[in-house]
């Protein structure tokens, strides 16, 4: 019996494309293997439509490559291929910090640890200049190590995420500013 590889779905610059997983947020995502670094990332191929500008879009992501932080997802690559726009991240194990919670209270240790953990983050992020504009409990994972991370996408929004055309990041409701159509800030992200 040999284990093999599987086949690859297509390729991404140098990301062969091996499975394709449920898209948290706009267009398609894969779990891909970089065939560079030898590693397993997540490739997000943005919607044709998500930017009037992908050169702009593209800019602005690369901008979040230089975002590090243990809580925050780290953001690899970004580029285009064939007019979409794809970003390249760390591939993680791990579920949504609502199905952590799995419609219960969390022990008050481990709700005081990822409150910590992802406080943390978005101060850092804050400090960057990044506002992430959408965590919720379905835009925040929850590793298989038990660790807290944010995804760096939506950090992006006060980088130049614009919101033209369609949505681009996780809503499930809106803070206070942006029921008032102001941009989101760091208030925002406390709400």
């Amino acid at each position: 019996m040999t284990d093999r590889a599987p086949a690859p779905l297509g390729a991404v610059a140098h990301y062969n494309l091996l499975e394709r997983l449920e898209p948290a947020g706009p267009g398609e995502l894969y779990r891909a293997r970089d065939t560079h670094r030898g590693r397993t990332v997540a490739v997000r191929l943005l919607p044709g439509a998500s930017s009037p500008d992908p050169e702009a879009l593209v800019a602005n992501a690369r901008s979040l490559i230089a975002l590090s932080h243990p809580n925050v997802i780290a953001l690899f690559d970004v580029g285009e291929h064939e007019g979409r726009v794809f970003l390249v991240f760390e591939f993680l194990r791990g579920q949504s910090l609502r199905a952590e919670m799995a419609g219960r209270a969390l022990n008050v240790r481990r709700a005081l640890d990822l409150a910590v953990q992802m406080a943390d983050a978005v101060a850092d992020a804050h400090a960057a200049g990044f506002i992430h504009g959408g965590l919720s409990p379905d835009s925040i994972v929850v590793t298989a190590k038990g660790h807290a991370k944010i995804p760096a996408f939506e950090l992006a929004a006060h980088g130049g995420f614009e919101q033209t055309g369609g949505e681009i990041g996780l809503r499930d409701y809106d803070s206070p500013e942006e029921a008032r159509g102001e941009r989101p800030d760091e208030r925002s992200d406390i709400f």
